[in-house]
């Protein structure tokens, strides 16, 4: 299977220009290294009617191609259940009844790493299992045999992170991020994988995972995110942070695209200008603050 790199949104609205920043960089990333650069999107959860689309346009006007179709984790659900059909047989699987209030109170004890589910559901008795069905739906959690799990990152060297049991499949049926990207990324043969860096943390669970599924783990690069002038990740509250609003203040995009590929030290232009520029080493590690200035009037 050819390797690849990706960039996979959530269809939750139009991307701004941190998430366009980190799809230019997934792209440089792929292709200075001869992969494909698929693009999947992660509709699981908060899909908006329409927005797939708008980000699809976006990509595509500022520069970023893709390989092949569009994957949806919408349709791939039968690969999702038979990878958790395989945690189940190895007994690597239980069922969680906490409420999300629950584990807020349970995971501040003292033996709870922090950020940890503490394990409330993991060795409930057949009778206590059966009354806990009785009265809410299950979740599914991972038995983890590690309390933590190292990667190594190309911006970030090596990073040891939290493991805990983590869910694999909510309580209303709906499989969990974590389980649904690490089955994605080996079945497209994804080896490489760009992000936002407060992706970090989860890193650790989802190679660990992989590790279990005898699945290959990736080579992560997780970059810094664009913020605004408190330091917060950018959002769409910060004002015109899409192409779509830039555009109505009077920035093109090839305006935008400039500005994007300054922020990592690269020449304007277009993305294949960059590419023979891009080095990953040269990469900053701090955040970028996003400025924007409207074109002013004649």
């Amino acid at each position: 299977m050819t390797s690849a790199g990706r960039f996979a949104p959530s269809p939750s609205g139009e991307l701004h220009v941190g998430n366009l920043r980190t799809a230019i960089l997934a792209w440089l990333f792929a292709r200075s290294t001869g992969r494909k650069f698929l693009l999947r999107v992660e509709d699981l959860d908060r899909a908006r009617a329409g927005a797939e689309t708008e980000q699809l346009r976006d990509l595509a006007a500022i520069g970023v191609t893709w390989d092949g179709g569009v994957v949806r984790q919408t349709a791939r659900g039968p690969l999702y259940e038979e990878a958790i059909a395989r945690l189940e047989q190895s007994g690597l699987t239980y069922e969680c009844f906490c409420t999300r209030r629950e584990i807020q109170e349970a995971a501040s004890a003292p033996h709870a790493p922090q950020g940890a589910y503490p394990g409330t559901c993991r060795n409930l008795g057949r009778a206590e299992l059966e009354f806990k069905r009785s009265i809410r739906p299950s979740a599914l959690r991972l038995r983890a045999g590690v309390a933590e799990f190292t990667v190594q990152d190309v911006l970030h060297g090596e990073f040891t992170g939290v493991v805990d049991d983590f869910v694999l499949r909510r309580n209303d049926g709906v499989t969990a991020y974590n389980l649904a990207v690490v089955v994605d990324d080996a079945e497209q043969g994804i080896d490489q994988v760009v992000r936002g860096d407060d992706l970090l943390p989860s890193t650790p669970r989802q190679a660990y995972l992989a590790s279990l599924l005898n699945m290959p783990i990736p080579e992560y690069a997780h970059v810094p995110l664009v913020v605004n002038h408190d330091g917060a990740r950018l959002a769409k509250r910060d004002g015109a942070v899409t192409l779509r609003d830039l555009a109505k203040a009077g920035i093109p995009v090839e305006e935008v695209r400039s500005r994007l590929l300054a922020s990592v030290a690269l020449p304007g232009g277009s993305l294949e200008q960059a590419l023979a520029a891009f080095d990953p080493r040269r990469l900053p590690r701090e955040p970028w603050v996003w400025t924007f200035k409207a074109a002013s009037t004649p």
